[in-house]
């Protein structure tokens, strides 16, 4: 169990790839709390843990909030006893050029794709130094290294994605705080499927489009899940800073 005694918090926990990491930390020992906008399923998959054995907490949670970060992370302390681990999930796409994107949307897709990953930081980076270490992993995107149509808020953010985890490895790297980015290409989640209806296209044929890659399908959250576990455990003792792709050779 690579992940034993570690105490990891996981936002947008409660579907597709968060929730597969939630599970898969679980199974490698840690004590997860399950950080969602939708309180219900956050409980529903910290009931999932429970009841195969682990130690799970749901926290509802507005991540762009400061005030629900600062709750999350006492909660967490408070449940567990520290924080070891923190993989920032949470994320939404609109899919829309400059043209027709409205502000609001662009400020909604930054506070939860970016402006979260910073008040998750300023708020467990010194729970993290106070223990000698810890691991932040923060979800990018195949689009945080290339460019992709119809998406500019989502690429811009995700592009800020990773470019402020190797800051974040720089600043913190001294303290032996661990920041990588994992960026997943296209993943069957309903997030994905939502983007069909964004675009007003029929869903399967997305879908057979988004499996167009060398490996020829789609990834699976469990794929993406695997990879957050490797950079939160110290099988990756020596990586910070980097930018894991997880894209069935997408931007290859």
């Amino acid at each position: 169990m690579r992940l034993e005694n570690k105490k990891a918090i996981v936002t947008g926990g409660a579907g597709g790839i968060g929730r597969a990491t939630c599970l898969a930390l679980a199974e490698e020992g840690a004590a997860v709390a399950v950080v969602d906008l939708n309180g219900e399923a956050a409980e529903a998959v910290a009931a999932e843990i429970r009841d195969a054995g682990g130690r799970a907490v749901a926290i509802p949670a507005d991540v762009s909030s400061e005030s629900d970060i600062e709750r999350v992370v006492s909660t967490t302390v408070g449940e567990f006893g520290g924080v070891d681990v923190v993989f920032n999930n949470a994320g939404i796409i609109r899919r829309q050029t400059a043209v027709e994107i409205d502000v609001d949307d662009w400020d909604l897709v930054f506070g939860v794709n970016v402006r979260a990953i910073y008040l998750m930081c300023k708020h467990v980076v010194p729970i993290m130094e106070a223990a000698g270490g810890g691991s932040i992993v923060n979800t990018g995107s195949g689009w945080g290294l290339k460019g992709g149509g119809r998406a500019l808020s989502y690429c811009a953010s995700k592009g800020a994605v990773v470019n402020m985890t190797r800051a974040l490895a720089i600043d913190h790297g001294p303290a032996g705080i661990r920041v990588n980015s994992v960026n997943p290409g296209d993943v069957n989640t309903g997030m994905l499927r939502d983007e069909a209806r964004q675009l007003s296209q029929d869903a399967d044929a997305f879908l057979a489009e988004a499996a167009d890659r060398p490996l020829r399908r789609m990834g699976e959250p469990e794929e993406v899940a695997q990879a957050v576990v490797w950079l939160a455990s110290d099988a990756s003792s020596y990586v910070t800073g980097s930018a894991l792709v997880v894209d069935g050779g997408g931007i290859a």
